[in-house]
């Protein structure tokens, strides 16, 4: 399964660690990543699963596919800006969500237009966004979803 990953682009040490332990998780069951490709977040989660050998897309918001984090298997340019938040929660059967801010809302909005079933680590609460406390937490809830 894809799982699109979103969260903070700037993150605090703990949070990049649960991040990352996602990463590790997913890879581990044999998820895919799909994230925004750049910092926070994005990159913690992409370190987790690489260290897992686990499969990582970044769908960036630039042109150029060199500005994806170091983790990034596959880095797609959109040239989209902000609105290539909607192609981050596309491309996953299931979102989580870690921490973030104004563009993991909107990218929380998307997952709720869209019926992914999302869960959340950390951020905000909404009526579609099922709170976990811990990473392996949220890909049971996620896997558990979309069977």
């Amino acid at each position: 399964m894809r799982v699109s990953v979103i969260g903070g682009s700037t993150v605090d040490d703990e949070t990049a660690a649960d991040a990352r332990e996602l990463g590790r998780v997913l890879a581990k069951r044999g998820h895919t990543v799909v994230c925004g490709g750049l910092g926070g977040v994005m990159q913690a989660v992409c370190a987790g699963a690489r260290e897992r050998d686990g499969h990582t897309i970044g769908i960036l918001p630039g042109y150029d596919r060199a500005d994806a984090n170091e983790h990034v298997v596959e880095p797609i340019a959109t040239g989209l800006g902000h609105a290539r938040n909607g192609v981050v929660v596309l491309n996953g059967d299931a979102v989580i969500a870690v921490d973030g801010g104004s563009g993991t809302l909107s990218e929380l909005g998307f997952a709720g237009v869209h019926d992914r079933p999302t869960a959340g680590l950390g951020t905000f609460d909404l009526p579609h966004v099922h709170a976990v406390d811990a990473p392996a937490d949220a890909v049971d809830y996620v896997e558990y979803q979309t069977r």
